[in-house]
């Protein structure tokens, strides 16, 4: 490891902590997404915005699933080690892919009632600013729990029909961006939200996108050296939970959602969100029209 990556694997610790208000998206991120059978794919997580983030080291405490799904479902907190920044490195048996899975635990977070405020409307959660402007309580500090929901595909070179149905299979998470056809196969990606494994509408949905080190090798860049960039496409999800985003472009792909809903746990705070994520490549060759849904 290189003296800059154990830096970055340093700060990514110090700021491990930090909730949504301080860095909104969190992602797994491959040392590569494609990967054939008997390569060596190490998998990780980053905090950050702007697709621009932190390494953030494995948390046994934290973890209630991470598995990954090639030809078998693998239970990968087996093998992960807590503080370690390499999570995984997913046994690659055959060359149609593989989904690497991971759901955290609740952790807490207060913020001052304007922040709190401006965090609701930078995520689109409309519903709970109204609900929180219904009761008075806009002037009240936000007590928030929040949990993390992320998913990564790591394409193979052959595709087919089984890459479809491991990319597309729902695992359960809490929240759940589910693709309707293999992430990078199409540049039209069509998806459907899932809450507590039923299809969840209005919910806003960003994808934001970053060149590749090395396209060859869907290599992503160094994730603290990158630019922090806006979203590239947004829209709502439909009352079927579904809407479909144009990749206008070759790259490494996240796309990520937030829910909020009063907590069910009134002591620990008075709302929860649960964050997920989807990563993927698009490789050189594709795209579509970036405009707004």
């Amino acid at each position: 490891m290189t003296p800059r990556k154990i830096a970055t694997f340093v700060l990514g610790f110090v700021l491990a902590g930090a909730g949504p208000a301080g860095a909104h998206e969190f992602w797994l991120a491959p040392s590569r997404y494609r990967a054939a059978a008997g390569d060596s794919v190490a998998v990780g997580a980053f905090i950050g915005t702007g697709f621009r983030g932190e390494a953030r080291p494995f948390s046994a405490r934290r973890a209630m699933r991470f598995l990954g799904r090639g030809a078998s479902v693998a239970d990968l907190t087996r093998a992960a080690r807590d503080s370690s920044l390499a999570w995984a490195r997913p046994a690659i048996a055959d060359d149609q892919g593989t989904l690497v899975a991971y759901a955290s635990d609740f952790a807490t977070i207060e913020l001052p009632a304007a922040e709190f405020e401006r965090y609701l409307e930078l995520e689109g959660l409309d519903a709970v600013a109204r609900a929180r402007a219904e009761r008075s309580e806009r002037a009240i500090a936000g007590r928030e729990r929040y949990r993390r929901a992320c998913k990564t595909w790591i394409a193979g070179p052959r595709g087919g029909s089984d890459a479809t149905r491991r990319a597309t299979t729902a695992l359960g998470l809490p929240l759940e961006i589910v693709p309707l056809a293999e992430p990078g196969s199409v540049a039209r990606l069509t998806m459907e939200v899932r809450y507590e494994g039923r299809p969840l509408s209005g919910a806003l949905v960003r994808a934001w996108r970053q060149p590749l080190a090395d396209a060859g090798t869907a290599t992503p860049r160094d994730a603290v050296a990158r630019d922090s960039v806006g979203a590239r496409v947004e829209g709502r999800t439909d009352a079927r939970g579904r809407l479909s985003l144009g990749l206008d472009g070759p790259g490494e792909w996240l796309v990520g959602t937030v829910h909020m809903v009063p907590s069910r746990d009134r002591e620990a705070a008075d709302w929860e969100s649960t964050w997920a994520s989807l990563t993927f490549v698009l490789p050189p060759g594709g795209g579509a029209s970036s405009t707004k849904h």
